[in-house]
């Protein structure tokens, strides 16, 4: 390790503004801060120390994916051998998964990357750490069977657009995973709608499919009024679905990881959740039997994307809202416009990305007039001497 740092110390004064290669200042300093941690300390003034700063925060929300990606692997060879009735082993769902998901981390990850990278070197600036978390939350929020080609488009889109041209990481408005969804959704829908592209070979070799295997989602079963599994398996996850969103028990094991850490708002989660069941234990209510309306609530929980995204997106620092009164209207309304997407919106079956992109929008009114409340609030407990 002491060599590797003597080699590094020795070739950054070439790196430096002034030297000969200070053109790739930002590039050099990326690299050495992934590989070493930075030596730099506060010099005067007060300060407040903490040991967790961007990398970390990153390094936890990786490591709370980790079992939605497990399980997603799984899933996709365990779906794909359902579909053609392989009878595939445990060891060969899991290796048939990962040889179909790694193309799509690798070119989520080379592509955003060279973005970040690129944007860093034309503005002087250094390479954010952000786009580490982004560059796996956006496979698994995809179709197995997407395009390489459609999710570059859709990771410079998200990065582009969705970040750079604000600012870069802690800049954005939106969530720059849920961009990338919706530029797919948008531009090519055939690609992310439908029952073909949730299983892996489902669209080339639909043929080959064992009677009864159909492919459809939950959410696309419950709204067309077909049986969808139980809440057990939905629950667990071995269903067609976006590669990380299946399994509801896999998320809300990251879910523990992200509050217990402090990553997460937990405030965020709950209200969310909050939001959902009471929009949904109303339109259970109201609705007619054996409608839409009236599939139970608690099935909503464990299907599509909300878990998904009630933790890993909706709880996002940069685009949730700020103040914590504000976190619990947030995420109340984002559970509420999920279900009221999902009953009455017949065009966009799963409802949570509109949702969380709406309220990103909104999140900074929502802590405006928070604020403002309290700035009266306080006013009017002023004592004027």
């Amino acid at each position: 390790m002491k060599g590797l740092i003597n080699k590094i110390n020795k070739i950054r004064p070439s790196f430096e503004k002034g030297g000969k290669f200070g053109a790739l200042h930002s590039t050099f300093d990326a690299f050495a801060s992934f590989m070493l941690v930075p030596d730099t300390v506060t010099k005067s003034g007060s300060h407040i120390r903490d040991c967790v700063d961007l990398k970390r925060i990153m390094s936890i929300m990786i490591f709370a994916l980790l079992p939605a990606l497990l399980f997603g692997i799984w899933n996709t060879g365990d779906q794909h051998s359902l579909a053609f009735g392989l009878g595939m082993s445990f060891w060969g769902k899991v290796w048939y998964g990962f040889i179909k998901l790694l193309p799509l981390i690798l070119v989520s990850y080379i592509v955003g990357l060279a973005i970040e990278f690129i944007s860093a070197q034309i503005n002087g600036h250094e390479v954010n750490e952000g786009y580490l978390v982004t560059g796996m939350l956006i496979p698994l929020v995809m179709p197995i069977d997407v395009p390489l080609w459609i999710l570059a488009l859709s990771v410079i889109f998200a990065v582009v657009i969705g970040k750079e041209v604000f600012g870069g990481t802690g800049m954005n408005i939106w969530n720059p995973t849920l961009l990338a969804r919706a530029f797919v959704f948008f531009a090519y829908p055939s690609h992310i709608s439908g029952d073909s592209v949730w299983v892996a070979g489902l669209a080339n070799h639909s043929a080959q499919l064992v009677d009864g295997f159909s492919g459809a989602t939950p959410l696309a079963q419950a709204s067309s009024g077909i049986a969808t599994p139980g809440f057990m398996q939905m629950f667990i996850g071995n269903i067609p679905g976006s590669v990380g969103e299946t399994s509801t028990i896999a998320i809300l094991i990251g879910a523990a990881i992200l509050i217990y850490t402090g990553v997460a708002s937990w405030k965020i989660m709950v209200s969310c959740l909050a939001g959902a069941l009471a929009v949904g234990l109303l339109a259970n209510g109201l609705a007619t039997p054996g409608t839409y309306a009236a599939y139970p609530v608690w099935n909503h929980l464990v299907m599509g994307g909300f878990a998904f995204g009630t933790v890993f997106m909706a709880t996002d620092p940069v685009t949730s809202a700020q103040t914590e009164t504000g976190k619990w209207i947030y995420g109340f309304l984002i559970g509420a416009m999920v279900i009221v997407l999902r009953l009455f919106n017949p065009g966009y079956k799963e409802g949570m990305m509109l949702a969380i992109l709406l309220m990103n929008t909104f999140a900074p009114l929502i802590d405006y007039y928070v604020v403002e409340s309290n700035i009266k609030k306080r006013m009017k407990r002023a004592v004027i001497k």
